[in-house]
């Protein structure tokens, strides 16, 4: 189910076999290349099924981190239009069309897939309940609990989604400053992490026999798989290091 939700998040038609089909290639492929290279059966064994498991889902998360961080820069004018349609009188399923009609890039889509549900018989509540277990962002979920609580006790729904608008602006600004804030030393990270590679291709090219026991000498590529394996938990502490959630 939570693999189905990821590749639902994409936005694209990839299924769970294709998915799958996909991480059985790249393993292949990379064992294949691996022991034509030089590398004992046992590490390129080991290497193939980590790059099998990690390139596509890696892929899968750029994608659906992507599509998510277009849905959130384009949620507060989404719920902008449904104050207005609400003032001007439309109930809450049409204000949801017009947003579906009118809406920007992925926004458009999810809504529409919501408005297409409501047309069928779904509930409101279960479509945009729905849409926020695919998207998983907590600014939609506060607008699908907003919707939730009114629907329950009644009240001013465009007031409350109006302070909602507000909120989100203020915190995707919030997050631009810091953005800013960190950039120095998210690139101070990217340029650590690329010189083991840009030293590696330089010796490589510049004296292969020296750089080739790496890959012909068992202990050479023991050290070469734990360099790359210290390299990834670098990179990823750094990385945590330079994210700030809001």
């Amino acid at each position: 189910k939570m693999l189905r939700l990821r590749l639902e998040a994409t936005g694209r038609s990839i299924s769970i076999g294709q998915y799958g089909a996909a991480s059985a290639g790249l393993g292949l492929a990379a064992f294949l290349l691996l022991l034509v290279s030089g590398m004992s059966a046992a590490v390129s064994l080991f290497a193939a099924v980590g790059l099998g498991i990690f390139l596509p889902h890696a892929f899968v998360g750029a994608l659906a981190t992507r599509r998510r961080n277009g849905f959130l820069k384009a949620l507060p004018d989404a719920i902008g239009l449904m104050v207005r349609g609400l003032r001007a009188g439309l109930p809450v399923s049409e204000t949801v069309s017009v947003v579906a009609r009118e809406a920007s890039h992925p926004v458009c889509e999810e809504f529409g897939t919501v408005a297409d549900q409501v047309r069928l018989g779904r509930p409101l509540e279960e479509a945009m309940w729905a849409m926020a277990n695919r998207l998983n962002l907590p600014e939609f979920n506060f607008l699908v609990i907003s919707l939730s609580v009114q629907r329950e006790t009644g009240g001013n729904l465009a007031e409350t989604l109006e302070n909602l608008n507000q909120i989100l602006r203020s915190r995707f600004q919030m997050r631009l400053k810091i953005k800013a804030m960190a950039s120095q030393a998210t690139a101070s990270a990217l340029i650590i992490g690329s010189l083991p590679f840009l030293m590696g291709s330089l010796m490589a090219l510049l004296n292969p026999e020296y750089l080739g026991v790496l890959f012909t000498d068992p202990l050479g590529q023991t050290m070469f798989a734990g360099g790359l394996i210290s390299l990834a938990t670098g990179s990823f502490i750094m990385r945590k290091m330079v994210r700030f959630e809001i």
